[in-house]
């Protein structure tokens, strides 16, 4: 990767690339259309994740061999979409939404594209539902894309509850350009990436609004 301060100016990816990049190596299909388009159809907000971080997100969850997902903010349900393919047969996708309309569009677009019976979706505060998931884990992956003043106790639920070499995610991690203001979301996200930093192999992926990646490492006794 190029450093961006000696090439001051320079963008290599223009949008004609992105856009023949896209159709190269994530082509949509009809199931994950709709599920993109159903926000805009619905009236709800157009604020899930774009589709080369849906890849990306299925791609990390095949590399870690993820079997047991848990989702925090489903919208639609478009990201679970990404995921639950990066699953096996026997593999499980629990994803928590606090909006009851949301949950009811993403039930429609889980079940039109055949995913059922893979894929678990509860209303509800999830900080109320997560205490109640412990007893499934330990978990694989955690995805986080939701509420960002409360990311940092989303993520101490992660760390807890997801088994050696497994994934903790969270998309808006830049909080949409906010991430350094004296807020109080941006005080959450902070806690949440400096939490990660210590307790993670962790990265921040410079997707548009920062895709935080971290891998859950074992203990090791001192």
């Amino acid at each position: 990767m190029a450093d961006p301060s000696s090439r001051a100016g320079t963008r290599y990816a223009s949008p004609q690339i992105l856009d023949w990049a896209a159709r190269t190596h994530h082509p949509a299909d009809a199931g994950l259309n709709r599920a993109f388009t159903a926000p805009a159809a619905h009236g709800m907000p157009e604020i899930q994740l774009g589709p080369a971080e849906g890849r990306l997100l299925e791609l990390l969850l095949r590399l870690a061999g993820a079997r047991k997902v848990v989702e925090i903010g489903t919208l639609a349900g478009y990201s679970a979409l990404w995921m639950v393919r990066a699953l096996p047969p026997e593999g499980h996708l629990w994803t928590l939404e606090s909006d009851p309309g949301h949950a009811s569009v993403a039930r429609e677009v889980i079940a039109d594209a055949g995913y059922s019976q893979q894929v678990t979706i509860i209303e509800g505060s999830a900080l109320e539902i997560l205490p109640k998931l412990r007893d499934s884990g330990p978990f694989c992956a955690v995805f986080i894309d939701a509420d960002k003043a409360r990311y940092d106790r989303y993520g101490r639920w992660a760390a807890a509850n997801l088994r050696d070499g497994g994934l903790l995610i969270g998309d808006n991690a830049y909080l949409f350009g906010h991430l350094l203001e004296a807020r109080e979301d941006a005080e959450g996200m902070r806690r949440f990436h400096e939490e990660m930093a210590a307790h993670f192999l962790s990265l921040c992926v410079p997707t548009p609004d920062g895709l935080a990646v971290g891998l859950k490492l074992p203990a090791v006794d001192t």
